[in-house]
């Protein structure tokens, strides 16, 4: 699957500024390699929207919408039963933009925030009539648009800000420089998730052979193998302390058939998993 680039493939983007995009498929896509070059506030409509990055995954429906950082994600679009439609109106902004905002509010955060690249809010009835308007903007003339989109975008940052709170606000700031550190990330986030060696190292920003070189001299093993203990050490729990059975929790673990959890089971801990149970 190609790699997409947002804003860049939609429109051209000047990054003084804020933009735009009404965005519609119907057409489901399934782990998109997404290159997002700005931030982006993602207001969810119709269909259901699933985004993987390093600090882990977020699923969401039409009733909430979505912060992202700017960055490397994989993402998942489902159309909605009803209109057989996604569509997902998309506010892009620059860093610069968000440190303009905190310079001219003088704002403040007294403590270190952890990072997280996506941040999922609930709708009310203030940022539903928020997007209405933003949308209304959008039919405007484009010298009108620069002016209101800047001024729309103070709008939902403060509104946020009083809602939520400011710490969502510098932990999308906030940024790993330690490719290392970024890199584990990536892995211990995403380690029960079905995820290829190719999606991994995508979101670690690797070629897949430079991926399982940084893998081998992290873990000491395998990608393959470390993965698979690790499925199945979590499978023993699910099957001891939850007493889950096999056939519940095989899709969950990453394992495509029931057969095939069994027999890899068995090969970890000598017994089938309904005997370990």
């Amino acid at each position: 699957m190609e790699e997409i680039t947002i804003p860049d493939d939609f429109m051209s983007f000047d990054h003084r500024i804020v933009r735009l995009y009404d965005y519609q498929t119907y057409k489901h896509t399934d782990k998109q390699l997404i290159n997002l070059t700005k931030n982006t506030f993602s207001f969810l409509a119709e269909g259901k929207k699933e985004v993987i990055t390093e600090n882990g995954s977020i699923s969401i429906n039409h009733s909430h919408f979505l912060l992202m950082q700017s960055g490397r994600c994989l993402m998942t679009e489902k159309l909605s039963p009803q209109n057989k439609s996604y569509r997902s109106t998309l506010l892009f902004f620059s860093n610069d933009a968000l440190f303009q905002f905190i310079r001219k509010f003088k704002l403040k955060s007294n403590k270190v925030t952890p990072q997280h690249s996506v941040h999922a809010f609930e709708y009310d009835d203030f940022i539903r009539n928020y997007v209405k308007s933003l949308l209304e903007i959008s039919k405007l003339s484009k010298q009108y648009q620069k002016a209101l989109f800047a001024l729309k975008f103070e709008e939902i940052m403060l509104y946020l800000i009083e809602r939520e709170g400011i710490d969502f606000l510098y932990s999308i700031l906030s940024e790993n420089n330690q490719q290392s550190q970024k890199f584990i990330s990536v892995i211990e986030s995403n380690k029960y998730n079905k995820l290829s060696l190719k999606e991994l190292a995508f979101l670690s920003n690797m070629s897949i052979s430079t991926f399982k070189r940084e893998f081998v001299k992290h873990y000491g093993t395998s990608p393959i193998k470390w993965f698979q203990d690790q499925r199945l050490e979590y499978a023993s729990i699910l099957l001891k302390q939850e007493q889950k059975r096999a056939s519940d929790i095989y899709l969950e673990i990453g394992y495509e058939s029931l057969s095939s959890f069994i027999h890899a089971f068995k090969s970890k801990y000598g017994v089938t998993p309904k005997q370990y149970r």
